[in-house]
């Protein structure tokens, strides 16, 4: 892989580690601006609603410029948006900190991977998107562990100021090693929203949110379900949540090997793996072993979507695909939100700690109805290319 894509992959890094570390600062944070926990959250709330509003906006605004500016300005405002939230006076700034530090995130991982794969050779974009994408999934193994360690014994300041850093050595690595990309010869805002009505974008999108938000519907309740279920110590989940992480590496290595190959194969696989999982996982979290490999194994196949779904997004939106790119890491953060109210939902309808699993599982499954969907238009789309415009109408037509 290119030099270039480490730099990209240590903004992937410092990005995964600010969004997902606050859960285990919460209390600390919690503490010191005298709000409840649950008040604290918001920091968590604020973020995601930030990068789905956010990352279509400041893209757009990108359109003027070239991509390595881009990357290097959110870089910049990335490591303003820590720094703010490491020096917050108030609650009511350091919630401002975090909106600031969202607003990187859907802009940079969506022009990142249109970067990422214009780098490489045309059947190595998606393990070139992947790469990039080991940044946030390392973040999980190793970022959050270390900020939460960092922000007990030094405090939560410590912790952002790190990131803020870490932002720091990000940009340098996009000055120094990503080259400098000329900007697309008639790029405008307008045919990049225009890519977005495309049914293929819209149902890439769609199954973004399906199969992504499975995964939340679960993991966001994993820690009642491990202690009270399954029997561990409140000390224990953060080692099973690594085991989480580790898969989240592993499904996003092979996704990306694999996506160049059989895109659509690999799609139906991961989101028919995922949903059994999840589903197997209702009666799995009755037992200490058999929960560590569910979570791992989640990890695996919900992560092993992630780059085949991108490639698939930046395809369909041929032609202007910086807009759709960064709008579908907005929607994966859209299936983080319904992910977690789902499961919210169910545990209060009196179901038990464990009917997260079996509820996530028809979300990855309602995602496969529309790979379906998506597949049978792509066959209509060859059948016209083949046989003539006119032969692809009737085909189409039964797709829709």
């Amino acid at each position: 892989m290119p030099l270039a894509l480490w730099a990209l992959a240590i903004g992937a890094f410092g990005i995964g580690t600010t969004e997902f570390v606050v859960t285990g600062l919460l209390p600390g944070i919690a503490a010191e601006f005298g709000v409840s926990v649950s008040t604290a959250g918001h920091m968590a709330t604020v973020y995601a609603t930030g990068v789905f509003l956010g990352a279509p906006v400041t893209t757009a605004l990108g359109t003027r410029f070239g991509r390595k500016p881009m990357l290097a300005a959110l870089m910049v405002l990335f490591v303003v948006g820590n720094l703010l939230t490491a020096l917050a006076p108030t609650f009511g700034l350091l919630l401002a900190g975090r909106v600031v530090a969202s607003l990187t995130h859907g802009a940079f991982f969506g022009i990142g991977a249109v970067v990422a794969a214009d780098l490489v050779a045309p059947q190595r974009k998606a393990a070139a998107i992947a790469f990039m994408f080991t940044g946030l999934t390392l973040a999980n193994v190793v970022g959050v562990p270390s900020g939460t360690f960092l922000g007990q014994h030094l405090g939560w300041r410590a912790t952002f100021g790190a990131i803020a850093l870490l932002g720091v050595v990000g940009l340098a690595g996009v000055l120094a090693l990503i080259p400098r990309i000329p900007r697309p010869q008639g790029a405008r805002l307008m045919p990049e929203i225009a890519a977005l009505r495309s049914p293929q974008v819209v149902l890439a999108m769609a199954m973004t949110v399906l199969g992504f938000g499975g995964v939340f519907v679960s993991i966001t309740y994993i820690a009642p379900m491990l202690t009270e279920v399954a029997g561990f110590s409140p000390s224990s989940v953060t080692w099973v949540l690594i085991a989480f992480g580790v898969g989240m590496v592993v499904g996003n290595t092979v996704g990306g090997r694999l996506a160049d190959k059989a895109l659509m194969p690999l799609l139906f696989t991961s989101l028919t793996a995922l949903s059994l999982t999840l589903f197997g996982f209702t009666w799995g979290a009755h037992s200490m072993a058999a929960s560590v490999v569910f979570v791992f194994l989640i990890g695996v196949f919900g992560f092993a979507t992630v780059p085949p779904l991108q490639k698939r997004v930046m395809d369909k939106a041929s032609g202007a695909p910086t807009l759709a790119s960064a709008v579908n890491i907005g929607f994966f953060n859209l299936g983080n939100a319904i992910g977690a109210w789902l499961g919210g939902f169910v545990i209060d309808l009196g179901f038990g700690y464990t009917s997260p699993n079996w509820a996530g599982a028809l979300l990855p499954a309602s995602a496969l109805v529309l790979a379906a969907v998506s597949a049978r238009m792509d066959r209509a789309e060859a059948a016209g290319v083949t046989g003539g415009a006119g032969a692809a109408v009737p085909d189409t037509a039964s797709a829709a």
